[in-house]
């Protein structure tokens, strides 16, 4: 546990331009993860974004929760200049690249990827040497 409230295995980095958290592969990692999340664009000043950001990366952490059995990272890059995006990856072990379907209205999951791709700027995924990661960017209001 950390001194912030919430589990972390690791903290790559936290200052500069970036942030990179790797959470355990249990049901508290998609509250441990929005709660960083939330802490990291309050300190760089990009508050209108974190109700967002969390919200995707709670889908993206639970797909890979249902998915992978190891740790689950999660890595922020600030935006250079006002204007510009941040980007927002989520990675895990589980190789098998997602993809997006249409939830039919029954469906009680399969709506995740759905909206990142409707409310972020681009979104797309890459094999990794062990897994894959999932990332979006959001334009950042100048």
């Amino acid at each position: 546990m950390s001194s912030l409230g919430w589990e972390v295995i690791g903290v790559t980095d936290t200052e500069g331009g970036r942030a990179e958290w790797t959470f355990p592969a249990e049901p508290g990692a998609v509250r441990d993860a929005r709660a960083a999340v939330r802490g990291r664009l309050r300190d760089w000043g990009l508050e209108s974004l974190a109700d967002l950001t969390a919200l995707l990366v709670s889908e993206l952490v639970t797909n890979a929760l249902r998915h992978a059995t190891g740790p689950i990272g999660v890595r922020l890059v600030r935006p250079a200049a006002p204007g510009d995006v941040l980007r927002v990856e989520v990675s895990d072990p589980f190789p098998d690249l997602p993809r997006e379907r249409t939830a039919r209205p029954e469906d009680e999951s399969g709506r995740g990827l759905q909206l990142v791709a409707h409310t972020s700027r681009r979104w797309g995924t890459r094999p990794g040497g062990v897994g894959k990661t999932v990332w979006f960017e959001l334009a950042v209001p100048g």
